[in-house]
């Protein structure tokens, strides 16, 4: 499966880390959202692109933008991730793999999703894919990208 650039992002529901419901749905005409999945809460490279993102969370803001992490650990090792990195946007957790592995970036053996940026314009569209090899100055790319879609 996969999802290519053009195509609608499938509808999310579920909780933040934080127990608040979440919907993808309820950021329609109102929000760009900027979903990004990463390999491992407290590992070295996930912990620099989050406090990457966190840092610039009032540029995305500026192009009515909101930031959302991803990846397959639970709840609990996201409210631990947050804490220690001391971020101030939501993640979710994807522990049963379905949307990695809808979205086609679940790694070969299964057990965690590949670093990969979703850019979703305020009418749910996949306006950019980042497959992400290189955590130094991928939040500046995405910014770049979210700087250009239409207010």
């Amino acid at each position: 499966m996969g999802l290519n650039e053009g195509e609608q992002f499938p509808d999310l529901n579920t909780q933040t880390h934080q127990g608040q419901a979440f919907s993808l749905s309820g950021y329609r005409g109102q929000k760009n959202v900027v979903l990004y999945f990463y390999p491992k809460d407290l590992t070295p490279g996930c912990t620099r692109e989050a406090i990457d993102f966190d840092r610039k969370l009032e540029q995305f803001g500026e192009y009515d933008t909101v930031v959302v992490g991803v990846s397959v650990d639970p709840k609990s090792d996201h409210e631990s991730f947050s804490a220690a990195c001391g971020l101030h946007f939501p993640l979710l957790s994807d522990t049963d793999r379905t949307l990695s592995r809808q979205l086609g970036i679940l790694n070969e053996k299964g057990t965690y999703a590949k670093r990969t940026t979703f850019v979703i314009d305020k009418t749910g569209k996949v306006r950019k894919i980042f497959h992400v090899t290189q955590v130094d100055g991928h939040v500046d790319q995405v910014l770049e990208a979210v700087s250009s879609l239409k207010p």
